[in-house]
């Protein structure tokens, strides 16, 4: 039960929403799921089937156990033809993202198509705990090449710096000429990076957990 408690909460975090909002949502009386995520303890089996209920693309499988993809695999499809979904690179971003441009040889490992991410210019992988829970290593993310002025501020971005490729939140930094890059895992800290140091910014569309 401890892991469907706490793949509960990644659930809330991938939605964006509060675990209040998740009982509301599911017509659940206010501190049913909280009580259990702080006490560790069990919910009942009703509350597990109206959670699959109202989020029908979420895979049973994994909210039980945690294995396998967090969406259903007939959502998340794997293709060999270039002419549909987008391409996967099987690099990770921080490591070695730059040999998808840099490398004229480089080709995907396949393409990827998944419902409401029809944007992605790319997919690749993600290391690092920096996002947690709402990116976690192992998943690949999809990208979309966007320019410092499209930069919405509070959303998720992949940017390349002159020495370093990161995935964070950004934010207006203290003076014009930076921006704040805020991590969600509160065991990271912020930093600002001066706008000239960015090469290239990506914004990351979604993610989800590595099917294939």
């Amino acid at each position: 039960m401890a892991k469907i408690i706490k793949n509960i909460s990644v659930l809330a975090e991938k939605e964006g929403i509060t675990i209040g909002a998740l009982e509301k949502k599911i017509g659940a009386s206010k501190g049913v799921l909280s009580r259990a995520i702080a006490n560790g303890t069990d919910i009942q089996a009703k509350w597990i089937q109206a959670i699959v209920e109202n989020y029908p693309r979420l895979s049973p499988e994994w909210l039980l156990t945690g294995h396998g993809p967090m969406l259903k695999t007939d959502e998340a499809k794997v293709s060999f033809a270039a002419a549909i979904g987008s391409p996967y690179f099987d690099v990770d971003f921080i490591g070695g993202f730059n040999e998808i441009f840099n490398n004229q040889t480089s080709v995907p490992a396949c393409n990827v198509l998944v419902p409401g991410f029809e944007k992605a210019s790319l997919w690749c992988n993600v290391t690092g705990h920096s996002m947690e829970p709402k990116i976690n290593p192992g998943d690949i993310i999809a990208l979309r090449e966007c320019g410092i002025s499209d930069i919405q501020y509070g959303e998720i971005y992949a940017v390349v710096l002159d020495t370093i490729r990161t995935i964070k939140i950004l934010r207006r930094g203290s003076t014009p000429d930076v921006l704040r890059f805020v991590p969600i895992n509160q065991d990271y800290d912020e930093q600002e990076f001066a706008i000239a140091r960015i090469l290239r910014v990506f914004e990351v569309l979604g993610s989800i957990a590595r099917f294939f």
